[in-house]
């Protein structure tokens, strides 16, 4: 839940002061980073979640979805690098998952490079599976992205 702290860790929602640390992460952690106006963006759309991992009031992560009718999209992850490989990413992503959840979505997609083996690792471990692949999704260097999907609610049809 939003504002839960975890062992020192404090997923938050993110807001437009988190954006300058948010920026620097990004652009640590990608050659073709998301703009400051893309994340200003996801602050204030009506259908994202938009979080930031704190330690100290320090922002080390952040994830941003969105969720549109039942289905959820993984827009964005990343954690600084001075703080990868301590679970960051992961609870993030329960975070993500349990307002999806919620939100009674039945799936939820995310793109990620087919050389990022650890991302997709990671993702495995919360149940995705390979849906299929967009070729040359990526640039910079150009890549195709693994597309992958979590199975969170089969509803049955209503019955008349």
């Amino acid at each position: 839940m939003v504002g839960k702290e975890l062992n020192g860790l404090l997923i938050d929602a993110m807001t437009v002061a988190d954006l300058s640390e948010v920026l620097a992460i990004e652009t640590a952690s990608f050659a073709t980073p998301w703009s400051e106006a893309l994340f200003y963006n996801e602050i204030f759309k009506a259908n994202a979640v938009a979080r930031v991992s704190k330690i100290n009031r320090k922002v080390v992560g952040y994830i941003c979805a969105n969720i549109i009718i039942d289905e959820g999209h993984i827009l964005t992850l990343a954690v600084h690098p001075e703080h990868r490989g301590l679970g960051i990413a992961s609870r993030m992503i329960q975070e993500v998952l349990e307002v999806m959840r919620f939100d009674n979505c039945r799936s939820v997609f995310l793109e990620v490079r087919i050389s990022n083996k650890e991302a997709r690792k990671m993702y495995e471990k919360f149940g995705f599976g390979h849906l299929g692949t967009r070729k040359n999704y990526y640039i910079s260097p150009v890549e195709d992205a693994t597309v992958m999907v979590l199975r969170l609610h089969d509803k049955a049809p209503e019955t008349p």
